[in-house]
């Protein structure tokens, strides 16, 4: 259910009411009994409780801090090595 947001076109008290969408809109202040006009908001933004689904399923994982900013190393081309032996 939303809640909305009056304004008194008498006395300028403004209020919120969470109503149902299929609910008549209110037509009096409850300070004043004057005539009320329902307001138009933004509304609520949303709200993320907990660790949140950021950390636990769209992150990417990166790598540690180490093999982050360290080039790879290659090992230098073997020289002068055996032949590989004829298989049996």
């Amino acid at each position: 259910m939303p809640t909305y947001v009056y304004e008194c076109r008498k006395c300028g008290h403004q209020f919120d009411r969470f109503q149902p969408i299929t609910a008549e809109p209110l037509k009096t202040c409850p300070k004043c009994k004057g005539k009320v006009a329902r307001m138009l908001t933004t509304g609520a933004g949303i709200i993320f409780k907990g660790s949140g689904f950021y950390q636990t399923d769209y992150k990417k994982t990166s790598a540690p801090a180490t093999e982050k900013h360290e080039p790879k190393k290659t090992e230098p081309a073997k020289t002068g090595s055996k032949p590989d032996k004829p298989a049996k």
